[in-house]
């Protein structure tokens, strides 16, 4: 076995206990071990991808024990990607918190990052169903820290929201998988395809509400309507950097969805439209929601929240075909909104540190408002999927991809015209921050009680308000959006490339055989 494959797991879960026991009253030594820890992590991934180029699937069994009993990770194209996205992601934004000086605004937010890898990792290394779940948990519980970081009232209270409506979603994950097992005998998700496929179509009621109340908890997890509430107030929120992270963590869902409805119950088996039936009118909801919020968007974090749901809607709808076209599109689509996502939440977070708040109204001109109108533009483009950056190919690969499905006008409808919906609310957000703020010589007054009254826009002292960091580190934090912007201009570059490997990871999602030949029969040597 190739004891590499942990590393994505034990590195973060170890570098985050030392800077919790060690280091948490040093904040320069959190910052070196865990940008290092980072930075290996990003070379990790590399050498991950690199292994899994040529179609292998590799399996690692802790302590050697055989499957299913034993637990199992498990390495394959789509999960040696996503840990790249992850890390190469994570590396930006964790630069930015260093630069803005986001880290310093509270406990514990290295040790908890680093937390936060491990669970995401783990989600998309893990074989079982059952440790899915475990690191779903470690996910959200280092995110329930990181997302009250820097405190404040509105940050609490979208942090009770968020923890309450996540810890829903995790009860009824474990009526779900208790559901399969009590029709499989196993969580093991290779077993599991083995035994489902040798089910009895007749004998399948119980099995189809599992796979039914599993889609219900992925769908939370990727915020598709109407299961979407939680994600606006909490992106909106967050801290600037970790709403940027966030970005991975709702693809958690999205590959969740992508891995349990290609293997455990492919397209061709007795829930063949399961999957179709609750997946492509969700996702076509939550992309329409998602851009009409970003042109209804009173604020810029609220815009940027919308559009991060808007992009989920997209992704999904080209994955719910459940084609190879449609799985290659929507992998490439998934690694540009991540992307784009963390972007604008990190313009957004530039912004604000210069204006003092997210709303959008006319103030007076920010700092350095040239730049940062380009970068606003081009996280703006992105986002909305205009030319020529990487989300105007992707949009087309998804509308090629579902130019064969008996829905095709109404796909290309809606994604034709709130892709003009969102161009309409990033033009509105970026006249209001950049171009009227020369038409006025003073803030508005303002009242820091909460709500609205007489037409006024009200604010809560810690709503939306970010200090301003050091002027000279602020460098750091533009060369993190800079970083993110350029990975779309390389999407964009080496879309050929980039396209073909999707395609191959598609390939090897929609033939389980392989997968379940690595896990269940190839174990020679086990115990």
């Amino acid at each position: 076995m190739n004891h590499l494959l942990i590393a994505p797991v034990v590195l973060p879960a170890c570098l985050g206990a030392v800077i919790l026991l060690a280091m948490r009253t040093d904040l320069v030594l959190q910052r070196i071990f865990s940008i290092a820890g980072t930075l290996a992590l990003v070379g990790v991934a590399l050498y991950l991808n690199w292994l899994a180029a040529d179609g292998t699937i590799s399996v690692y069994r802790l302590g050697n024990w055989a499957a299913p009993f034993g637990i199992v990770l498990m390495l394959d194209r789509l999960a040696a990607l996503m840990l790249l996205l992850t890390a190469v992601l994570a590396l930006a934004v964790q630069l930015y918190a260093l630069g803005s000086g986001w880290d310093r605004k509270g406990w514990h937010f290295h040790a908890l990052w680093q937390f936060q890898l491990m669970g995401v990792c783990g989600a998309f290394l893990t074989g079982d169903a059952f440790n899915l779940f475990v690191f779903f948990e470690v996910l959200l519980i280092a995110s329930y820290g990181l997302m009250i970081h820097g405190g404040g009232a509105m940050r609490l209270r979208a942090g009770v929201q968020y923890v309450v409506y996540n810890l829903a979603g995790s009860t009824l994950f474990l009526i779900a998988l208790g559901t399969l097992y009590s029709v499989t005998g196993t969580l093991n998700m290779a077993d599991m395809a083995a035994r489902v496929a040798e089910l009895p179509a007749d004998q399948t009621a119980v099995l189809r509400a599992g796979a039914i109340l599993l889609m219900l908890v992925f769908a939370v997890k990727a915020a598709l309507v109407p299961l979407h509430f939680w994600l606006p107030a909490t992106y909106a929120n967050a801290p600037g950097p970790v709403a940027a992270l966030f970005a991975i963590m709702s693809k958690v869902g999205v590959y969740a969805i992508l891995r349990f409805f290609t293997l455990v119950f492919p397209p061709d088996g007795t829930t063949e439209r399961i999957a179709m039936e609750l997946l492509l009118p969700a996702a076509l909801f939550t992309l329409a929601l998602g851009q009409i919020g970003v042109l209804g968007a009173k604020s810029l974090s609220r815009m940027a929240a919308f559009a991060a749901i808007g992009s989920i809607g997209t992704l999904v709808v080209s994955m719910a075909q459940f084609t190879p076209e449609g799985v290659s599109a929507a992998i490439y689509y998934m690694i540009h909104s991540t992307l784009a996502a963390g972007a604008l939440f990190l313009v957004v977070d530039l912004i604000g540190a210069r204006r003092r708040d997210l709303w959008l109204i006319p103030e007076p001109p920010i700092a350095h408002a040239g730049l940062i109108g380009v970068l606003f533009f081009a996280a703006a483009v992105a986002v909305t999927g205009m030319p020529p950056l990487s989300g105007f190919v992707g949009k087309l690969l998804v509308l090629q991809a579902t130019a064969g499905s008996p829905q095709w006008v109404v796909i290309w409808a809606v994604v034709l015209v709130t892709s003009l919906i969102a161009i309409a609310g990033m033009m509105r957000a970026g006249s209001l921050v950049f171009w009227k703020a020369t038409e006025v010589g003073a803030a508005p007054a303002r009242s820091t009680a909460a709500g609205a009254q007489g037409g006024r826009i009200k604010l809560e002292p810690d709503e939306q308000v970010q200090d301003v960091g050091d002027a000279p580190s602020h460098g750091l934090a533009l060369v993190s959006v800079g970083a993110l912007l350029g990975g779309l201009v390389l999407l964009t570059v080496f879309a050929g490339p980039v396209t073909e490997y999707a395609q191959g990871v598609a390939a090897q999602l929609l033939d389980p055989a392989a997968y379940i030949d690595a896990v269940l029969i190839r174990q020679e040597g086990v115990r």
